[in-house]
């Protein structure tokens, strides 16, 4: 459709909270009594994290698996139920490059993109019966938004002070459609960023060995930046 097609009655806009996993149900069962169906859904909410694990509170994590984890597959799960009903749907979910490698600074963010792969690469076999059902996931590497300054840091009560630049990042509106386009094509899985964080992630796929020397090296360095001040910085050994 073009937009200018649309009429009001082609947009629906509800506050949504994934914490609140309570509302979760009553939210889906609005979309469905609005339009009937639900085609798609797009699992997009997250924060990401900032601190060493040794500073860090452990209600941090606590707050990071809520938001980035069961929030994510509490939603899913309603909306499945309807998919599973009309044997048709797709179920898009922004991993990350994180829940296929570690990295120093997101120990509990890498942890809930972890959980997020191992969650929905078991439901797809769960699915076998529902070929129309699609579990895809994307995984982008760093992008230009506003992530860095909500991330969490080592306690609840902190934030960050300084965001850093942004200019090496992959452009917003490329990745937009590069998840369009692996969403279109049923990807199961799409790696969506620039190189070098690419290549460690083919480095971090086929040669552990040489990925975890290599992200020793660059993790020491990006620690040394952290605690000088700097956020987000090229990736470079």
């Amino acid at each position: 459709l073009e937009i200018s097609s649309l009429s009001e009655n082609d947009i629906l806009v509800l506050r949504l909270d994934l914490t609140d996993r309570s509302s979760h149900e009553a939210a889906t069962n609005s979309v469905l009594k609005h339009f009937g169906k639900i085609d798609v859904l797009i699992n997009n909410g997250g924060r990401s994290q900032r601190s060493l694990f040794v500073d860090t509170n452990l209600d941090v994590y606590s707050a990071i698996i809520e938001l980035n984890y069961l929030g994510t597959i509490s939603l899913t799960k309603y909306v499945l139920d309807h998919m599973v009903q009309r044997k048709k749907g797709k179920i898009v979910t922004v991993s990350s490059v994180m829940g296929i490698m570690g990295a120093p600074l997101a120990t509990g963010y890498c942890a809930s993109k972890h959980a997020l792969q191992g969650f929905f690469n078991s439901l797809r076999t769960e699915l076998t019966d529902y070929p129309e059902i699609s579990i895809i996931q994307i995984c982008p590497g760093p992008v230009q938004s506003q992530i860095i300054q909500n991330v969490f840091t080592e306690n609840l009560a902190k934030s960050i002070e300084n965001s850093g630049d942004q200019s090496h990042k992959m452009p917003t509106d490329r990745c937009a459609r590069l998840t369009l386009v692996s969403v279109a094509n049923d990807v199961k899985e799409a790696w969506i960023s620039d190189h070098p964080y690419l290549a460690v992630c083919y480095l971090w796929q086929y040669a552990p060995t040489w990925a975890w020397w290599l992200m020793n090296r660059m993790g020491k360095r990006r620690i040394q930046n952290f605690k000088s001040g700097i956020v987000s910085v090229p990736l470079s050994p």
